[in-house]
């Protein structure tokens, strides 16, 4: 936005002015000049007869420069939404004598008082203990060769399985968008699954309808090969087939790392069980899944311990030794008896 704003300021010649607000409070509620070039988008400050509040998900102030919600007050506020009682009472609301609206925006307050905006609050989620801003997501995604749009939602197809999915319009090549994304995301940031449209859904505000973009398609196997006793030659398609099952997806292929096609720690706990039953192996370790996460690398490690252990070498050394000083001892009383013989003799 930044840079979108430069350009404009160059091409007219003219200020550009950065003008903030929801429908909810009459259009406009902050305005900016914006020089271009900065990291985020600043909104600037209140108009007249307008309070702008940042406020915790306690509904209390934040300090400076931390990140908050942000709240309207004043003369622009409306009174709610036409026959919508419910959602008027969870957006508008009574704080410290104030009727403020609840705007979903996620800021932060400058200490020169300006506001900087951040993202949507609905746009950030927790999965397995990260909190994760899909916006993040949505611009490294933009980023790449051949995207020219992309939505990143958090969805639960599965009950428990709640899995980030990536939807992009363009030509890039999915698999090539997931590989991307993993040189330059933390994993946990990394989606499931990236779907290629031809257009997004659209609300009748003519924004992206987000719960109706579709589900990716997920393959899931209704029954899996009964365990049979495992060699080296089926390890690989074995576990291939666990994956399909427990990830949902139509190809496992050897390079193929686990986590990359979907996975996550409660699903490794599942294809771990599913592993052990399958090959009839209790002593595969749960940190096995982990340590080795490449289809290929599990199989070749799985073989490793279903291979027949071989004899136990023998410690001939020590058994040598004991029948070499054996050897020795006898030939010593042997020559002390011809010795012995040879006196006797001459005695006589």
């Amino acid at each position: 936005p930044g840079a979108l704003a430069a350009d404009l300021a160059q091409i007219t010649g003219a200020p550009v002015q950065n003008m903030y607000g929801p429908t909810e409070t009459t259009i406009w509620s902050t305005t900016a000049l914006s020089r271009g070039g900065e990291g985020v988008v600043g909104i600037g400050t209140p108009i007249a007869n307008t309070a702008l509040h940042v406020l915790d998900e306690a509904r209390r102030p934040v300090p400076i420069g931390a990140e908050g919600e942000l709240w309207i007050g004043g003369a622009g506020v409306t009174r709610g939404y036409w026959q919508r009682a419910d959602l008027t009472a969870d957006r508008f609301v009574q704080i410290g004598g104030a009727r403020l609206y609840r705007t979903g925006d996620l800021v932060r307050l400058r200490a020169d008082g300006g506001i900087d905006f951040l993202g949507r609050a609905d746009h950030q989620v927790k999965l397995r203990g990260y909190r994760i801003e899909l916006g993040e997501i949505e611009t490294a995604l933009d980023a790449q060769p051949g995207v020219t749009q992309s939505v990143v939602i958090a969805r639960e197809d599965q009950p428990g399985d709640v899995r980030l999915v990536a939807y992009v319009l363009g030509s890039a090549d999915t698999a090539a968008l997931k590989a991307a994304l993993a040189r330059t995301l933390p994993a946990h940031m990394v989606p499931a699954h990236v779907v290629r449209l031809d257009r997004f859904p659209l609300t009748p505000n003519k924004k992206i309808d987000r719960k109706a973009l579709p589900a990716p398609m997920l393959v899931r196997p209704a029954v899996i090969e009964a365990p049979v006793a495992a060699n080296g030659g089926d390890t690989m398609v074995r576990i291939a087939g666990i994956w399909r099952h427990v990830l949902g997806v139509a190809e496992v292929k050897p390079g193929d790392n686990f986590f990359q096609l979907g996975g996550h720690s409660l699903l490794a706990v599942q294809a771990h069980r599913e592993i052990r039953e399958a090959l009839a192996l209790p002593g595969l370790s749960i940190t096995d899944v982990f340590r080795f996460p490449v289809l290929s690398a599990l199989a070749s490690h799985i073989d490793a311990k279903l291979k027949p252990a071989g004899p136990k070498p023998v410690a001939e050394a020590p058994v040598e030794a004991e029948a070499e000083a054996a050897r020795g001892r006898l030939d010593a009383m042997s020559r002390r008896r011809a010795m012995r013989a040879e006196r006797l003799s001459k005695l006589g």
